[in-house]
């Protein structure tokens, strides 16, 4: 792959998901992957072999979706000749390069919880909150609901924004859509409850192994950018102690350079989860606080994609 067909749609998708983010008007392929699942879930998902359906139908989906971008992306330079070929290649990867990356709309969704609890209070705040997480929100305090957006803008950078980058640094636009399948399969069926336990599990253990090195340098990137060494300690000290192999280090790392703490017990579909408390300062978050948030989720995203673009520069 020559590397300026490379270069050129990450730094055009990075910028239309800097100026666009992820307008509701617009169709999306993660929908269409949802919508997928979701299907294919209810037509599979009963009777005997749910381990090896669940398992099958994730293997499946994958190699669709690395086919289908792969031979669309091949057939547009081999195909279509001299530069019109390469314009469409470059507006197809673009375009997909955009709907890999989520940053923008992750951190508009916890801005807009920060401005409701300020401005409309806490029943607004816990209702916006509940678009975003998992846990029940009716009973969270404003601070809590504070400390649960910084958890969700952590763990989201790592799977909304690095660990797609990582994967398309590595194999392309078919890697980092196919990535975005894994992550999809997992946020719909890798739960540990009576319905997915067998049916989700191949595909929530797929999403443990494709985030373990983006989620590190997840959390070493939050690290460098705010020159923490808190936060770095943090790393170290907590970052295996989340339940998730991965989601723990960038937690850790936002928790090491504000100085708070995250984690504790939350309820998820009516059943209390006691995950362990990541950092040890139990202080009020101040609304200010996601100012500095945001600004460490951009920087992080430009330097991956920097460190993308010059590594492709050097290897020219």
């Amino acid at each position: 792959m020559d590397n300026v067909q490379l270069i050129i749609p990450l730094t055009a998708g990075y910028l239309l998901d800097l100026l666009l983010g992820d307008p509701r008007w617009l169709p999306h392929p993660i929908r269409l992957f949802g919508n997928t699942i979701s299907w294919f879930e209810k037509t599979l998902n009963k009777g005997r072999n749910k381990l090896w359906k669940g398992a099958l139908l994730t293997l499946t989906l994958c190699l669709i979706v690395f086919l289908f971008f792969y031979s669309v992306q091949n057939a547009l330079l081999r195909f279509i000749p001299g530069p019109a070929g390469t314009a469409l290649y470059l507006l197809f990867t673009s375009i997909f390069v955009f709907y890999g990356l989520a940053n923008r709309s992750l951190l508009q969704e916890g801005k807009a919880v920060f401005q409701d609890l300020q401005q409309k209070g806490l029943e607004a705040g816990r209702a916006r909150l509940s678009w975003i997480v998992g846990r029940e929100t009716t009973h969270l305090s404003e601070n809590q609901i504070r400390i649960a957006v910084f958890e969700t803008l952590s763990e989201n950078l790592s799977d909304g924004v690095i660990a797609p980058l990582f994967y398309y640094a590595i194999g392309g636009l078919p890697a980092m859509m196919v990535y975005k399948m894994i992550n999809t399969l997992d946020s719909m069926i890798g739960y540990k409850n009576e319905t997915y336990i067998l049916f989700g599990k191949f595909a929530a253990r797929l999403d443990d192994v494709v985030n373990f090195i983006p989620a590190r340098l997840t959390a070493l990137l939050m690290v460098l950018v705010s020159w923490s060494k808190r936060g770095l300690f943090f790393i170290l000290r907590f970052g295996n102690k989340h339940a998730s192999p991965n989601s723990g280090y960038p937690e850790a790392a936002l928790a090491g350079i504000l100085n708070c703490r995250f984690g504790g017990p939350n309820t998820y579909h009516g059943e209390v989860v006691h995950k362990p408390f990541i950092g040890d300062e139990c202080r009020t978050i101040d609304h200010r606080e996601f100012y500095k948030v945001s600004f460490i989720n951009h920087a992080v995203t430009i330097v991956c994609i920097t460190t993308i673009t010059f590594i492709c520069c050097l290897l020219k």
